[in-house]
């Protein structure tokens, strides 16, 4: 039967490649990579129901008092929200979805549609997060100060998602994932020790 898989982790912690890489590798040949309904503009080049299902604020809103998003939040002035009826009717089709959301939409989700698979991705420290970051140059020192704030927030709710994986090491993480997602199997026992490893350190932060 198909699934509903969640994905969230702090920003930085590469969730977003690693959704990639499972898409890449055909191991998701039969899932969708959920598609958000927004009341922001449309951006040139973007194709109605790929990047986003475009709705003004009354359509959204209608949405909303007929109970069909999964989750919903208002991020910049803008309303972003995961449709249900895309979802169960991709689902029917026997298509599995990953949503990529963050962690209060990702629990949304779960109270909405309890059968959903939630994973959250942590760093193997802040430190690590911190110089992924940096590196990556897309933030000031100011905006990567609140990310990691934010970080720490995020791990004490994603601590209790289905799965929690570590990506100290992209293959090693991708296979965590993959197993996650796709095998009835436990994720291998010494990965799950290094993951609670790290987490009782970043709760300890």
């Amino acid at each position: 039967m198909a699934q509903l898989f969640v994905i969230s982790a702090p920003s930085g912690t590469g969730k977003t490649s690693l959704i990639q890489k499972v898409l890449d590798e055909g191991l998701a040949s039969k899932a969708k990579l959920g598609v958000s309904c927004t009341t922001r503009e449309k951006r040139e080049n973007e194709e109605e129901g790929i990047a986003y299902f475009f709705l003004d604020e009354e359509e959204f809103n209608n949405k909303i008092d007929e109970g069909n998003f999964l989750e919903y939040a208002k991020v910049f002035g803008n309303l972003y929200g995961t449709p249900r009826d895309w979802v169960e009717s991709t689902i029917s089709q026997g298509f599995d979805v990953i949503l990529e959301l963050d962690v209060q939409g990702a629990i949304q989700v779960k109270n909405a549609y309890p059968d959903a698979k939630t994973i959250f991705i942590i760093p193997p420290s802040y430190e690590d997060l911190k110089n992924r970051l940096d590196n990556r140059g897309q933030d000031s020192k100011k905006t990567i100060e609140k990310r990691l704030s934010e970080a720490k927030e995020e791990v004490l709710s994603g601590k209790d998602f289905d799965y929690l994986l570590t990506n100290d090491d992209f293959d090693l993480a991708f296979m965590d994932l993959k197993y996650a997602m796709y095998s009835n199997s436990d994720i291998n026992k010494e990965r799950e020790a290094f993951t609670r490893k790290c987490l009782s350190h970043l709760l300890d932060q």
